[in-house]
């Protein structure tokens, strides 16, 4: 019953908070907008999940959490430098096109959020059949180690996650 009602509990309860921190107000009619946004959209969204999502190995996740982590400061002052000490020509920034495993949906879109959430780089396209991830890369170096270190420290770790 409740699972009918709130399709995804943790998504509502995250869409009150943000309601009532957006509208700064605790009004009876700001919480009754927000419980009921609350309770709609997830019903609403439920069809654009692709499949549900089930964590196989939740300490792999929390290891590709802290590897993220520490992939994004590195990038910030990677980035930082380069923009202080490059002119614009010497970028050599470029795409890269990494092959895919991976094929569950969830964990393409948690890689996606990877890939984008890093700086200097930024999700360009995934093949149809999901074979091939196209990646912008701010600063090319050597791209066989940028697609090592994409497969081997996110793409294993989700496909143990996730398949």
């Amino acid at each position: 019953m409740m699972k009918r009602l709130l399709p995804a509990p943790i998504l509502s309860l995250g869409l009150l908070f943000l309601w009532l921190l957006l509208s700064q107000s605790l009004s009876p009619g700001t919480l009754l907008l927000g419980a009921i946004l609350a309770v709609v959209l997830p019903i609403f969204a439920k069809s654009l999940r692709p499949t549900p999502v089930r964590v196989r190995r939740p300490l792999v996740a929390l290891r590709l959490l802290g590897q993220v982590l520490g992939d994004m400061l590195r990038s910030n002052r990677a980035v930082v430098m380069a923009l202080l000490r490059k002119r614009d020509r010497e970028m050599q920034s470029g795409f890269i096109e990494v092959p895919l495993e991976l094929r569950d949906p969830n964990a393409l879109a948690v890689l996606a959020m990877i890939v984008s959430a890093t700086p200097g780089t930024a999700w360009g396209e995934i093949a149809f059949d999901r074979s091939r991830l196209l990646v912008h890369v701010l600063e090319m170096g050597d791209p066989e180690a940028f697609v090592g270190h994409i497969k081997m420290h996110y793409e294993r770790p989700l496909m143990e996650i996730f398949e």
